[in-house]
């Protein structure tokens, strides 16, 4: 019987999918070649001969195989060379429902881009041998902390819907400059948008979108320890939040824009943190609280 679900993880890697839409093209090849022009030719080509790509009936793509409209193809994406982030995920959590993960500054969530086997989606489904994990948020790869992983594909929905809802309290730590005009706690709400290039994001004016509730910890000189409450989840939030109050985060590359972002500094990471995260699990009903056991460059006094 024809096989429709996607065809199995391989090393952690699950296949991306296209769906092949009415046309003329004489092999479905000749479409890849064309819909993913960046991606080369030859490499298209040695997925092939590698039997990497198949359709959803589970039978091989070759690069003869004539153009079929109205199908879906699964293909396993392969970088020639992947540079290793020199760093570990803690996993701090694990029953039949969820992983929590502590992740490291600089380690992706998920495959993109430059980044397949080095996220922590990849090395989590490889050292627990789950090949279901999903997260069900995302924090950036600058940032360190907490990020949630759901076991059961099933019960996605049901933990996604606790962020829809606003239905989850998450706190963070950062390290930025102090200010003596700014009076604490002050919330900070605005409208968020893609900026250019495409991964940055502005604020506009506009309703708001975002809402950031910021508290003084601690201050030492011109820099200042503060607790982050993201209301809202907006790409880079917190960063772009901090930044406009004139509050840019320690070693942050991106915010304030530069001209050229720069290559990973291992020595200097992104000093934000996200620091804890609690909800009540909507499958069992139990009450979840998690704790970040890793640290900015701010020592205890």
């Amino acid at each position: 019987m024809p096989l429709r679900s996607p065809p199995p993880t391989r090393s952690g890697v699950g296949p991306s999918c296209v769906s092949l839409p009415a046309g003329t093209w004489p092999t479905i090849a000749d479409f890849l070649f064309e819909r993913f022009a960046a991606v080369g030719r030859q490499v298209w080509l040695e997925r092939m001969h590698s039997a990497l790509v198949v359709d959803e009936f589970g039978e091989l793509v070759t690069p003869e195989r004539a153009f079929r409209g109205h199908m879906r193809v699964y293909y396993y994406r392969a970088l020639p060379s992947e540079p290793r982030i020199p760093f570990e995920a803690r996993v701090l959590f694990q029953d039949e429902h969820l992983v929590v993960a502590d992740k490291p500054h600089f380690l992706p969530v998920t495959p993109s881009g430059t980044f397949l086997q080095e996220t922590l989606l990849v090395r989590l489904k490889n050292q627990l041998r789950i090949d279901t994990l999903v997260p069900i948020h995302r924090i950036d790869r600058e940032t360190a902390g907490l990020v949630v992983f759901v076991v059961q594909p099933q019960e996605r929905n049901a933990y996604s819907a606790l962020f829809r809802q606003h239905a989850v309290s998450k706190h963070y730590l950062a390290v930025a400059p102090w200010r003596e005009d700014l009076q604490f706690p002050l919330e900070r709400r605005s409208r968020i948008v893609q900026d250019e290039p495409f991964f940055r994001q502005r604020e506009t004016a506009g309703a708001a979108n975002s809402h950031t509730v910021i508290e003084l910890q601690s201050r030492r000189g011109e820099l200042a320890l503060y607790a982050l409450s993201p209301v809202t989840g907006k790409k880079h939030q917190l960063r772009v939040h901090m930044n406009a109050l004139g509050l840019p985060i320690v070693n942050d590359r991106v915010y304030p824009p530069v001209a050229v972002t720069p290559e990973d500094d291992f020595a200097h990471p992104l000093q934000l943190l996200a620091r804890s995260i609690a909800f009540t699990d909507p499958i069992t009903g139990q009450p979840r609280h998690f704790e970040s056991q890793r640290r900015l460059d701010w020592p205890a006094a």
